[in-house]
């Protein structure tokens, strides 16, 4: 795929979308800065970052705009082309091209592997939705938007100001 495409399978089937338009991607940028300041430097680090990981689980290539995983799980990031063991936390910004295949078919193959909690931002929409893993299933525990200050599993340590997402 040229540089400006991101392809995943899911399910056998093959989607490929342009990559996040700006107004997602600065979103996700902010959001990793943020949460990355508290949580993934040396002094803190209980959580490591990734921009766009490409994770592979069976015969699925998902591509999650951030993912997190706790160090307990994985130490030091290897120096690999993707990860096969699943986030503890992943991100997704909607795009309306995306918003179908991250809702209907990412967020079952992240449940099925066990990824623990799951924010879904929309950047036109300025919300936060985020869910945590229960019994196999999503259960949402969040809804935000616009310029809400908020605490949200798993980081309700930090406080989050969901008006610079959107700025």
């Amino acid at each position: 795929m040229p540089d400006h495409f991101v392809a995943e399978i899911l399910e056998g089937e093959l989607y490929v979308n342009r990559r996040p338009a700006s107004p997602q991607a600065r979103a996700t940028t902010k959001l990793g800065m943020i949460i990355g300041a508290e949580f993934d430097l040396p002094s803190s680090g209980q959580w490591l970052f990734i921009n766009q990981p490409e994770l592979h689980f069976g015969e699925d290539v998902i591509v999650p705009d951030i993912a997190g995983w706790r160090r307990s799980r994985m130490p030091v990031v290897p120096n690999v082309p993707w990860f096969d063991l699943a986030p503890d936390w992943i991100c997704e910004a909607l795009s309306p091209s995306t918003q179908r295949l991250d809702r209907f078919k990412k967020m079952p193959a992240y449940a099925r592997e066990g990824v623990q909690y799951a924010w879904i931002i929309d950047a036109d929409l300025q919300s936060l939705e985020a869910f945590r893993l229960e019994n196999g299933r999503w259960s949402n525990i969040a809804q935000h938007l616009g310029d809400a200050v908020v605490r949200v599993e798993p980081f309700e340590s930090l406080e989050i100001k969901l008006a610079n997402l959107w700025r």
